[in-house]
């Protein structure tokens, strides 16, 4: 009899490659990752390194690559409503009410709708913007309702690609602070791909270190750090530094890092 995997996400060598003319770009070199069910993982590396499209291939926006990437110990071979998806550009449709963008997520036919909208608006403190278009909406608000959308399907993982990286810095800590207080209530497995070494290590159990291009994991810290996070003690801030010098240990930094 065969036993079911443990982790819900496992990825055995995988490599990706692109070809750009007549030249063949390697993106990902190598990738080895096993990912439980309840974890939330940060992926940080520099713009170009292949995080995104590691994300991408995760959520089966992706399937041209080598090696494996399996979900609940099934080969991943296209999107699901049970891998749900956050992008840094808020892809609302603007035509449509904040309850009519979660509405059209859903599948045809679903029972219980408003409850599901409701529900999910409510998680994201949301009540009573139901009827409001994307536009009325600020940047932290808008991005919400993505977050409610995404959750509407109940997703077993969701995947978050720099969603919070075009808002201000109060808004930016405001949602970390949301997404947070969802991943503990929800317990969904939750995995982040990010530049922002602050925001990875708060959010994150463990932090994944991708090298530049090609990409390859570099280092997989656990991040030692109860929840609720303060990100001004002296515990955070060690687990930041050693982030900060394991993703620039192969750089001259012409100032000390002073935490």
């Amino acid at each position: 009899m065969e036993l079911k995997s443990s982790h819900i996400i496992e990825i055995s060598h995988l490599t990706k490659t692109f070809q750009s003319g007549k030249n063949r770009i390697e993106a990902l070199q190598d990738i080895n990752l096993k990912i439980d069910q309840g974890e939330f993982v940060s992926i940080i590396g520099a713009s170009g390194c292949g995080k995104s499209t590691l994300l991408r291939i995760i959520g089966g926006l992706d399937g041209e690559y080598r090696g494996k990437v399996l979900f609940e110990g099934k080969p991943i071979i296209a999107p699901s409503r049970q891998r749900g998806f956050i992008f840094q550009d808020i892809r609302l449709l603007p035509w449509l009410t904040v309850e009519e963008n979660i509405k059209f997520s859903l599948p045809y036919k679903t029972p219980d709708v408003d409850d599901i909208v409701s529900k999910k608006l409510e998680i994201v403190n949301l009540k009573g913007f139901e009827k409001a278009y994307p536009k009325q909406l600020s940047g932290g608000m808008a991005q919400r309702a993505a977050i409610a959308r995404a959750l509407a399907n109940q997703p077993k993982v969701l995947l978050l690609d720099e969603p919070f990286g075009a808002l201000d810095a109060i808004t930016k800590i405001k949602l970390q602070e949301e997404m947070l207080r969802i991943w503990e209530s929800e317990k969904i497995t939750m995995i982040l791909v990010t530049h922002d070494i602050d925001e990875a290590v708060y959010l994150g159990n463990r932090v994944v270190v991708m090298t530049n291009r090609p990409g390859r994991i570099q280092k997989i810290h656990d991040v030692k750090l109860t929840n609720p996070r303060s990100r001004i003690s002296y515990e955070f801030n060690i687990q930041k530094e050693i982030i900060y010098k394991e993703f620039f240990k192969d750089v001259e930094v012409p100032f000390a890092y002073v935490i």
